[in-house]
């Protein structure tokens, strides 16, 4: 039962439209963990040519989301609160956000996530808070397909 969640988690972010604009892979490896690949390109920089801050937010706050919506079998879990830290600017390089559920099941949960560069670093951490939604998983495009 868990892998079938698990695939349809992956499903579900494969489907979700805003992933056309942030193209990016999400693995799940284990129940409470999570991978997301994305590669930066030089269209995703600031003004001062490093990467915009909704990318280290967006990588981050997905790896963390769905390490803890990995943990909640029904429901679509909402991010309540996340807090980034940024260590160094990112140029047009390859990045994997990595996710970790760290606590709760039941009502809200609390995951954690790092940003790492090509060779490993760690270039930005978050850790949000996660509450279940009244949204059911099997309701939604793309998540459905694994019933």
């Amino acid at each position: 039962m868990i892998e079938r969640h698990l695939r349809g988690l992956e499903r579900l972010y494969a489907a979700a439209p805003v992933n056309q604009l942030f193209r990016s892979q999400l693995i799940l490896p284990a129940a409470g963990r999570s991978e997301i690949r994305f590669e930066v390109t030089p269209d995703m920089f600031h003004a001062a040519g490093a990467a915009h801050g909704t990318i280290y937010f967006k990588m981050l706050d997905d790896a963390a989301f769905y390490a803890a919506n990995a943990m909640v079998e029904d429901s679509f879990v909402l991010t309540t609160q996340f807090n980034l830290f940024l260590t160094r600017p990112v140029k047009a390089e390859k990045l994997l956000a990595i996710g970790q559920w760290v606590s709760g099941a039941r009502r809200v949960l609390i995951a954690e996530s790092r940003l790492l560069d090509e060779d490993g670093a760690e270039v930005a951490r978050g850790q949000g808070t996660f509450m279940r939604s009244r949204i059911r998983l099997a309701d939604l495009p793309g998540y459905a397909a694994a019933a």
